[in-house]
């Protein structure tokens, strides 16, 4: 007998029923927003991990931390680092802060 299979999305979606799981994926998305801008900046200035590692002055794992910050186990990066990770991608680091929709 074959198993269906769902594509990632369905399983979210499924998933996201779930009161628990919506709330505790919700509460990952400004570090998720993070990460993105992050990845962004970086694949627009066609750069690598090891090319904006030597640019800050340190080693291409560091720059996988920094780019993998979210996990609960990992402290939030300084704005220090971000600021050098911004200018190390061609960029400036801008932080808005943005009422919340009820």
């Amino acid at each position: 007998m074959r198993k269906s299979t769902k594509s990632h999305t369905e399983m979210v979606d499924d998933w996201m029923k779930d009161p628990a799981f919506k709330s505790a994926y919700d509460a990952l998305e400004e570090d998720y927003q993070l990460i993105r801008e992050m990845l962004l900046a970086r694949k627009q200035a066609g750069l690598t991990q090891e090319d904006v590692a030597k640019r800050m002055g340190t080693k291409a794992p560091a720059i996988a931390r920094l780019e993998s910050t979210s996990q609960q186990n990992h402290h939030s990066p300084s704005l220090n680092t971000l600021r050098k990770y911004a200018h190390a991608v061609g960029c400036i680091l801008e932080i808005h802060f943005k009422p919340q929709s009820l």
